[in-house]
């Protein structure tokens, strides 16, 4: 609880992905704390808690989001598409047909490059809109990465 939220949840994100805890714990440890210091900041952190996000790096990237006043997103969103296929984007707004995905190192390798983008055109095919957010660009570039992913989203009918 005393940590910075986006670190704090990427931590309770892994933890619940793992299954070394639940929801109905944290909510029990929330209730319990209530009162205490760091309590609401708890509940916070527990709120923005998903065990869908696959890294790290993919937590931090829907609170910070998040914090900067968009929608939350769904981590791991299914995404049929043609052939019967489904993917799984990083981030997604799927009432809006919006995904987010984040691309770390790994992504620069030549045969996950094309994976990815064998990825990008299959979801693009389906109707959606997707966004590549990079590790420089969270952390350099994140104003305009906020800027982008609100773009999108009222582009696709979002309603602040």
């Amino acid at each position: 609880m005393w940590l910075e939220p986006t670190r704090a949840v990427s931590i309770v994100d892994t933890m619940l992905a793992r299954g070394l805890t639940s929801r109905d714990a944290l909510a029990e440890v929330a209730e319990r704390n209530a009162d205490r210091p760091g309590g609401s900041r708890a509940r916070c952190v527990f709120g923005l808690a998903d065990p869908g996000a696959q890294s790290p790096a993919e937590s931090r990237l829907r609170v910070r989001l998040v914090l900067a006043g968009l929608p939350r997103p769904v981590a791991r969103h299914p995404v049929l598409v043609p052939g019967g296929i489904v993917l799984h984007s990083d981030l997604a707004w799927p009432e809006l047909r919006v995904a987010v995905e984040y691309d770390g190192r790994w992504h620069s390798d030549p045969e996950q490059l094309h994976r990815d983008r064998h990825r990008l055109n299959l979801l693009v095919g389906a109707g959606w809109l997707v966004l590549h957010v990079t590790s420089r660009r969270l952390h350099q570039e994140f104003a305009a990465v906020v800027r982008e992913v609100r773009s999108a989203l009222l582009s696709r009918g979002w309603r602040p």
